[in-house]
């Protein structure tokens, strides 16, 4: 596991406080190894929202927090202690079934941000397209949202639908490619999810 508080800006600027979704709470911490005590300080599982990660936060003891919570982390916040990226195995099991339910508010409250995937993507090699990573996008569907994005930036989801021709649920494409790459540390190529 690694910390997760150990980003830096890249423009050299201060760093911004974290966020991300809790998945599942722990209140008693993790049971102790051997033992089916629980004597720790709380513990959750979360997903940070930019860039995507999944986290495990010591959470102070007078802290509340829910399923659906979103929590602001830096070393200033007294909320959580510390926070460490984990793999998708390492997630509960409750943690794992949310998962999904949150990739899906994050893009609902920041449709622009993903929207304009579509109109920035870029190559990522001389054979490969970032667009290509998305499930379902071949290259005739590459081409044609290259063609369509000269003529004006798709506005939104809807937008994307009805301009492009075989291009079905655009948010629900995204959605699973997301979801593969926080499942999939072994992915070559990540769009949206650090790897821990």
């Amino acid at each position: 596991m690694n910390d997760a508080n150990s980003d830096t800006d890249p423009e050299g600027g201060a760093e911004a406080p974290a966020v991300a979704v809790v998945l599942d709470v722990l209140p008693n911490g993790r049971p102790e190894e051997g033992r089916s005590r629980f004597d720790n300080d709380p513990v959750a599982y979360a997903l940070s929202v930019e860039p995507f990660r999944l986290l495990e936060l010591d959470l102070n003891p007078d802290v509340k927090v829910t399923i659906g919570d979103r929590v602001a982390f830096d070393p200033a916040d007294e909320a959580v202690r510390r926070s460490r990226i984990v793999d998708f195995e390492d997630l509960s099991g409750a943690a794992r079934s949310e998962l999904e339910y949150a990739v899906e508010e994050v893009i609902d409250e920041d449709e622009r941000r993903f929207v304009d995937f579509f109109n920035d993507a870029q190559a990522i090699t001389t054979r490969l397209h970032a667009l290509n990573l998305l499930p379902g996008i071949g290259k005739k569907l590459r081409n044609d949202i290259l063609d369509e994005r000269k003529r004006g930036p798709f506005e939104s989801f809807n937008d994307l639908d009805e301009r492009i021709s075989g291009l079905h649920r655009p948010r629900e494409v995204l959605v699973e490619r997301i979801m593969e790459e926080l499942r999939d540390e072994d992915l070559k190529y990540r769009i949206f999810a650090r790897e821990a």
